[in-house]
């Protein structure tokens, strides 16, 4: 029970940080008008990201229902686990962006959904949700990469921010760049704006799941090395 309630509220801080800080860089790149704001949202994901994955790690460190559903999948994590990380992980998005709703001036929160994602006009459902997977895909490629392969590099918060703040960049005109169900789920409801949601539900899933399952089977336990005595099969 105790192990359970630790990562419960890992996931839950950790996602409330992201939602929260990301949240309010899109409000205030949309009430100032920046010119790069697009830089100033990817680099605050980025960052916040990078700086909580690091924090928490040890314990947790998903903060995105796509990535546990992929850990889930390639049987790194049960299924358990997994729900407890996902609930706390949309309760996490979900308060945050009250938080934004209930301290930020009402008018230019709501303009901005509460930092929620749109997809762009000239962007078609089949292309968000294809970009949104592929973008997915190299941020859990990233996580498998750099947390979970037994002789990957330390750097993991590093990587993971910056793989987050590159997908941003990428996709963000035409998406949003969501990459985690959470992240705009958690304004959706908050705002009361449900449009579209399905493209940030069903693309960072399948490219969370594709990348998981391809590194695991490809990397981790290719059938060229001994498997690690600490990668065995997931137990209760």
């Amino acid at each position: 029970m105790k192990d359970s309630l630790r990562h419960f509220v890992a996931e839950f801080v950790g996602t409330f940080a992201l939602v929260f800080v990301g949240g309010a860089s899109i409000i205030a790149a949309q009430a100032t008008r920046m010119e790069s704001g697009l830089i100033a949202v990817a680099l605050a994901h980025g960052v916040i990201l990078a700086v909580f994955v690091s924090a928490l790690m040890r314990i947790s460190g998903h903060f995105n229902p796509a990535v546990t559903i992929g850990f889930l999948a390639a049987r790194r994590i049960e299924a358990m686990m997994a729900g407890v990380y996902i609930a706390a992980q949309i309760i996490g998005a979900i308060l945050a962006a009250y938080a934004l709703k209930m301290l930020l001036p009402e008018t230019l929160a709501m303009a901005a959904r509460l930092g929620g994602q749109s997809v762009a006009l000239e962007t078609s459902a089949g292309q968000a949700i294809a970009l949104e997977a592929i973008a997915t895909f190299f941020l859990t490629f990233v996580i498998f990469g750099t947390a979970v392969d037994p002789k990957a590099p330390k750097i993991a918060g590093l990587a993971i921010g910056l793989t987050v703040t590159a997908g941003i960049l990428a996709i963000g005109p035409f998406t949003g760049g969501s990459l985690n169900p959470a992240r705009s789920f958690g304004p959706a409801v908050a705002s009361g704006i449900f449009e579209g949601l399905a493209v940030y539900w069903i693309g960072p899933i399948v490219g969370a799941v594709a990348a998981a399952l391809l590194y695991e089977m490809l990397f981790i336990r290719s059938p060229r090395e001994r498997e690690p005595v600490d990668h065995g099969a997931v137990r209760p």
